[in-house]
């Protein structure tokens, strides 16, 4: 069984007002992910995703077959899991 990990990611491009939390929140649901992704003032998005590092990249690739959208960069950082997080979300 796959080690369950957490993500911070930041996304830097054309990542904002394109259906990107849209896709991230179906794409999370779809391959069992859990956390959140918000969008930021100084236009990147920032998301926190918990799941299989397999599922993750999935997830990952999902959003980045948004019509729209065009991830030009990303700034992954590792941090803790969440004990007990149910569900992926908007903020």
């Amino acid at each position: 069984m796959e080690k369950v990990v957490r993500k911070r990611i930041t996304f830097y491009g054309q990542v904002q007002g394109v259906g990107f939390r849209y896709r991230a929140i179906r794409g999370a649901e779809y391959f069992s992910c859990t956390g959140w992704v918000r969008n930021e003032y100084d236009g990147t998005v920032k998301m926190e995703i918990q799941g299989t590092k397999n599922d993750i990249d999935d997830v990952i690739n999902a959003i980045g077959q948004g019509r729209y959208v065009d991830i030009r960069d990303m700034k992954i950082l590792d941090v803790d899991t969440v004990d007990g997080e149910r569900g992926f979300k908007a903020l």
